[in-house]
């Protein structure tokens, strides 16, 4: 199969810059090419024969330019609260205008009918989603579930001494899943045939709820941990206290009902599928990487 060249977006961000790294160990350098507000950050990648360019996706011109000969592109979403809708389109129309054949987006997983509504998320990825489908270009949605690399944020770098302090709620289970293992699909769809204009569901094979995080860290970490079912009022407290934007508490607590109404307990298969290998479980991730050494946001 003849490649052509291929494009990854946000590729100065931990998701964008592991599939870069994947990629170099499937095609050559001169077959890869990135976008980054920051090329500076992109360095590593230069050295190597990545073509790296100044973009950002606010800025139409610049994403045009960028997407000139290239077939396709690894779309990674942007962050919330950040105009998403209107991010999104600049870099659907762009690729558009510029030729690209094939656009893969990282959506996030939902329950189709369920009516909930990730905070700044759904609507965009639904938006985009259209966009994709309706544009002509050969289309793949990975819809991703939370990254295990930063799901301890949701109950805390203390739990071992504190014990999990979380809203329980309908004990809905969660199966996430790290970002080396994301990057692998990214990869794969980027690099085989036969991905074109279809949907995967990815997630890990094993899928706990948040009651049932204090009883696995016991077992890993072989001592005992508490678990306590706060209130949502606690939970945000609790939040606020931290140093983070205005927003963010009340974005986590979205991620938190919606998988504790069970929006993202399906477990698929369909990750393992396309990266050929069983991904890292929460068990094993939390057994060489809680707590965890630095802040992985």
């Amino acid at each position: 199969m003849a490649l052509g060249k291929i494009l990854v977006t946000g590729a100065g961000g931990h998701l964008g810059g592991k599939t870069v790294d994947q990629l170099l160990e499937k095609v050559p350098a001169s077959q890869i090419a990135a976008i980054t507000r920051d090329p500076y950050k992109l360095k590593r990648f230069v050295d190597k024969g990545v073509s790296v360019h100044k973009a950002d996706y606010l800025d139409y011109d610049s994403l045009l330019s960028a997407f000139q000969g290239i077939d396709k592109i690894m779309f990674i979403g942007a962050h919330a609260f950040t105009d998403r809708i209107k991010q999104h389109f600049n870099v659907v129309a762009a690729a558009r205008q510029a030729g690209v054949k094939h656009v893969v987006y990282t959506s996030i997983q939902r329950r189709e009918g369920s009516g909930i509504m990730l905070w700044d998320v759904t609507e965009s990825d639904t938006f985009t989603e259209h966009a994709l489908r309706s544009s002509g270009m050969a289309y793949t949605i990975l819809m991703q579930p939370s990254f295990l690399d930063t799901f301890y944020l949701y109950f805390g770098v203390n739990a071992l001494e504190e014990g999990v302090r979380m809203p329980f709620g309908k004990q809905g289970k969660t199966a996430p899943v790290t970002r080396d293992d994301l990057a692998a699909a990214n990869v794969a769809v980027l690099t085989q045939d036969g991905h074109e204009n279809k949907t995967y569901k990815l997630s890990g094979n094993e899928a706990f709820s948040f009651s049932e995080i204090a009883e696995i860290l016991s077992q890993v970490k072989g001592k005992k941990v508490s678990s306590v079912n706060i209130s949502e009022e606690e939970y945000l407290n609790w939040h606020v206290g931290e140093n983070m934007n205005k927003q963010m508490p009340q974005f986590r607590l979205s991620w938190v009902r919606t998988m504790n109404d069970g929006d993202f307990e399906e477990t698929t298969g369909e990750l393992e599928r396309l990266i050929g290998r069983k991904p890292t479980e929460f068990r094993d991730y939390v057994r060489s990487s809680y707590p965890p050494v630095k802040n992985e946001f």
